[in-house]
């Protein structure tokens, strides 16, 4: 039996017995052929038992990553073990570029793409939204390739998995010409202008974060602007009643800002800036929880007014509150599939009785929008009530029983949350 293991905050304590790390897609073809419940995981940063197991549990850090770039298709293929931070400096030197990056570039490509993980921008899908391809070890070890040109529907149901179908390997993404960014961060923006201004906020940047503790203003609004050369943008000493920041900034501001990404409008190449934090910052876990919950974009006024009505319940317990946008997807288990969306994300302070007791109260003010809970978080909605928001629920479920017909790849959160 390996040592005790657990997630990336500590409150979730892995039941699996067997820890394993494959240097090989075919070590992992045996490991899953001969196990009878299995789960792969990537940089454990999941909330929630998504990917615990059991029995066995894969990690595939140890596996050959190889990136693979494509220039007839300008595609790229790459390992499911890779980290966005490998990826990106390694595509950056062949000229090229992805659409999006998660806030921590540590995340490895699979894991992110599994759950629907997402960056931020208006006119920008969430990290699913660039693959073309996958390669995924099903349940009898076998190996099924999927295109998007070729696979349809089932491509379409297989990208946001959730660990669902098998071990994702390698991955096929989409790539454009890279680009060099700027970040700035404006400081104190009335929360009024969430409810008279929402469309200017989300859309004054290629990339756009609302940070806020719903105490009063919004805290911060970092914008990463795409620019057309390596010359910097100059940008106005103010924004929607917001000041430029003189200084660089964590998203919590009494928190030093020496792990994020460069700001005060030095202008970069597009990897050190779409993330919020630098890649050779080490991620260490911390007194945090996390949740997130998403709602058509329609509604983003109405239900952000609904939050900042609880600040006097949130206080004490949340650290912060990140707003973020991304475009409809077609991707069957994508949170925002089908509608353009907003996420609502919360990073708790680790005080599980209060995060629940918040959690209730903010999923039932938030009921009238609908929302879907980020896979990898924490929620106390009941798994009827998230099956519900996702039409294509049963298609995915049959998809799920022809790649893993006994339920190998299942467990008690995808038996509550997807399969129940």
């Amino acid at each position: 039996m390996n040592e005790p293991r657990h997630n990336w905050a500590g409150n979730v304590a892995y039941a699996s017995l067997r820890l394993h790390r494959p240097e090989s897609v075919e070590e992992v073809q045996e490991i899953v052929a001969r196990s009878r419940k299995v789960k792969a995981f990537g940089t454990r940063h999941s909330f929630n038992a998504i990917t615990d197991s059991s029995e066995d549990q894969i990690s595939l850090e140890k596996m050959d990553q190889p990136l693979v770039y494509d220039e007839s298709s300008q595609r790229v293929t790459v390992s499911g073990g890779m980290s966005y931070s490998q990826l990106g400096a390694e595509l950056h030197r062949v000229g090229r570029a992805i659409h999006n990056f998660a806030s921590f570039p540590h995340f490895t490509v699979a894991g992110a793409v599994s759950t629907a993980t997402h960056g931020s921008g208006d006119a920008n899908g969430n990290l699913a939204t660039a693959v073309t391809g996958l390669e995924i070890v099903r349940a009898d070890g076998e190996i099924v390739t999927l295109s998007k040109e070729k696979d349809g529907d089932t491509f379409l149901g297989a990208v946001v998995s959730l660990g669902a179908l098998g071990v994702v390997t390698r991955l096929t993404l989409e790539t454009q010409p890279a680009f060099w960014m700027q970040q700035d961060i404006y400081e104190n923006v009335p929360v009024s202008r969430i409810e008279s201004h929402f469309d200017d906020l989300m859309s004054a940047a290629y990339s756009v974060s609302l940070f806020t503790d719903w105490q009063g203003d919004i805290n911060e609004v970092w914008l990463k602007h795409r620019l057309p050369d390596e010359n910097g943008l100059p940008l106005p000493s103010t924004f929607l009643g917001g000041t430029l920041a003189t200084r660089p900034l964590h998203p919590v501001a009494a928190f030093d800002a020496a792990p994020c990404t460069i700001q005060m409008g030095i202008p970069g190449p597009w990897h050190e800036r779409l993330p919020h934090f630098r890649a050779e910052t080490e991620v260490v876990s911390g007194n945090e929880l996390q949740t997130e919950y998403f709602v058509a974009r329609q509604h983003a006024p109405a239900a952000l007014a609904v939050v900042a009505g609880l600040g006097d319940k949130l206080a004490g317990v949340l650290k912060i509150s990140e707003v973020r946008s991304m475009t409809g997807d077609n991707l069957w288990m994508s949170m925002a599939y089908g509608q353009d969306t907003i996420g609502i994300h919360f990073s708790w302070n680790f005080d599980l009785p209060a995060i629940a007791r918040l959690m209730g109260i903010l999923e039932e003010r938030l009921a009238p929008f609908a929302p879907r809970p980020h896979w990898g978080k924490l929620s106390s909605l009941p798994g009827s009530y998230v099956q519900a928001q996702y039409p294509k629920i049963n298609d995915f479920r049959a998809l799920a029983e022809r790649f893993d017909p006994n339920g190998k790849f299942r467990n008690g959160y995808l038996n509550e949350m997807v399969f129940a």
